[in-house]
């Protein structure tokens, strides 16, 4: 299966991206179906070739969530962006019996022991 994805190029922690087509499970490392642009994650700059991704999307290519919502920025794509890195929420109920264990009874007040004299 095809998809569109970004392959990550550039020096460490100056990192940009290069959108491609490739196979979904094939290594970024080494050569690629076809580019289709560049995004600059530090600038927020991007380019694409519109209708070549129109392309690749008519004939069955899939973009992966980032690449979907930077398609929708581009104006590629129309329909909401896709959450990426949202977590869900747990409910209250949930949080306040996270600390106890199923079938774990509440600590019950330590009761005085009797001291019992000691005998010599």
């Amino acid at each position: 299966m095809l998809m569109l994805k970004l392959k990550r190029i550039g020096k460490k922690h100056q990192g940009s991206f290069r959108l491609i087509v490739d196979e979904k499970r094939h290594k970024m490392v080494g050569t690629n179906v076809e580019d289709l642009g560049w995004y600059n994650p530090r600038t927020d700059k991007f380019e694409v070739k519109k209708d070549r991704i129109e392309y690749w999307i008519k004939t069955g290519a899939q973009p992966t969530d980032t690449v979907h919502n930077l398609l929708v920025n581009a104006g590629v794509l129309t329909g909401k962006k896709i959450a990426v890195h949202k977590q869900p929420k747990k409910p209250a109920s949930a949080e306040a019996t996270a600390g106890k264990k199923e079938g774990e009874k509440a600590a019950t007040p330590a009761q005085p022991v009797a001291e019992v004299p000691a005998t010599q």
